[in-house]
Formats: C-alpha cells, sequence, structure tokens
C-alpha cells in the first residue's frame, strides 16, 4: 500500500483540524465578547458629558412639573432619588422622580392614561413599548428621559408615574446619606 500523501495524510488532516477548531474557538470568543458587551449596554459606557447633582435632578423633576400639569394630574406626591445605575452605589448615577396620583374607577382609567398620553405626546414624548410587568401601563421617551405610568397595584384609585434621566451624574455618593426626597411641593398644584 503506498504512503499517504499530501492533504489525505494524517499530519495534514490534523493540521487542517487544528485551524478549523482555531477559527471556530477565535469566532465564538468574538461573539461572545460583543454579546456580553452589549448586555451591560451604556449605563456603564464612559460619560461623555456629565451631568451635576442639580442637573440630574432637573433633568426629571422639569418633566414631572410638565406632565402633571399638561396631564392634570390630580393628588400629585412625588418624592426624588439620585440613583446608580450600575449596582447599589456606584457612579454613574441618574436621576428617578416616582410620583403618585389618583385615577378614576378601574373601568375608567384606560381612556384616563389616554388622555394623558395624548397630552404627552402633544407636548414632543414618544411611546415606547409599554411596561411588561404593569397591564395598561403606558412608556414615553423624549431627551433621554424615560416616563412609565401604570395602575398602583396597592391602591385601587392611585397610579404611580416613573420619571428616570440619563445615566451621566458621575460624581461619587457612595458615601452620601440616601432615601427618597419629597419634592411634592415642586409640583403644579
Amino acid at each position: 500500500m503506498p504512503a499517504a500523501t499530501g492533504l489525505r495524510s494524517k499530519p495534514a488532516k490534523l493540521l487542517i483540524a487544528a485551524a478549523l477548531l482555531v477559527g471556530l474557538v477565535l469566532g465564538v470568543s468574538f461573539v461572545a465578547l460583543h454579546y456580553f458587551r452589549d448586555m451591560r449596554g451604556a449605563a456603564v459606557d464612559p460619560v461623555a458629558h456629565p451631568l451635576t447633582d442639580e442637573q440630574a435632578k432637573l433633568q426629571v423633576l422639569e418633566p414631572a412639573r410638565e406632565i402633571a400639569g399638561t396631564g392634570k394630574l390630580k393628588g400629585v406626591s412625588a418624592s426624588y432619588l439620585l440613583m446608580s445605575c450600575t449596582n447599589a452605589d456606584e457612579p454613574p448615577y441618574q436621576g428617578a422622580v416616582y410620583l403618585n396620583f389618583d385615577v378614576p374607577g378601574v373601568m375608567d382609567t384606560p381612556q384616563y392614561f389616554a388622555s394623558i398620553a395624548a397630552a404627552m405626546a402633544a407636548n414632543g414624548w414618544t411611546e415606547a413599548m409599554p411596561p411588561g410587568r404593569h397591564p395598561g401601563g403606558r412608556t414615553f421617551t423624549r431627551n433621554g428621559v424615560t416616563v412609565i405610568f401604570f395602575r398602583n397595584t396597592d391602591s385601587d384609585n392611585r397610579a404611580t408615574m416613573q420619571i428616570y434621566g440619563e445615566c451621566r451624574n458621575t460624581t461619587d455618593h457612595r458615601a452620601d446619606p440616601t432615601g427618597w426626597v419629597d419634592v411634592t411641593a415642586a409640583l403644579p398644584r
């Protein structure tokens, strides 16, 4: 039997298999690393244009004022917090306002939410995907700010609106006292 030569020899087959395996490992690694980087999102990327504490607060408080006024919200109460975008306490941070307000009965709430949505759309807000855990809720965005509102599950006659700013405050607040601050007085009555 003649000796195997060329691409059919055992060493050639092993070399081709090794080259294919290395290419496969490198390709899978490349895809996996980009996938994991995309999962982290922009919240952990370096901030190009940081916001001061006051700017981060105004970024969410101004929309809260606007929506409470144009949406004709009644019985409004609101709290503000500067929250971490990465974990419990590391920078960057974003401003957040949780606003609670009165809603009509269960059957009238969808129409009431539609009127709030129309008022927001008239002011340049864009409707986004509805919040997954809140049936009948609505989500809007504008200029990096996200607003989510939904019926409060703890009280039939109340709704909650969560307003989140951009993750652009890079000041280290790990040693600051934390907790929600009442900002109800800053909203229209």
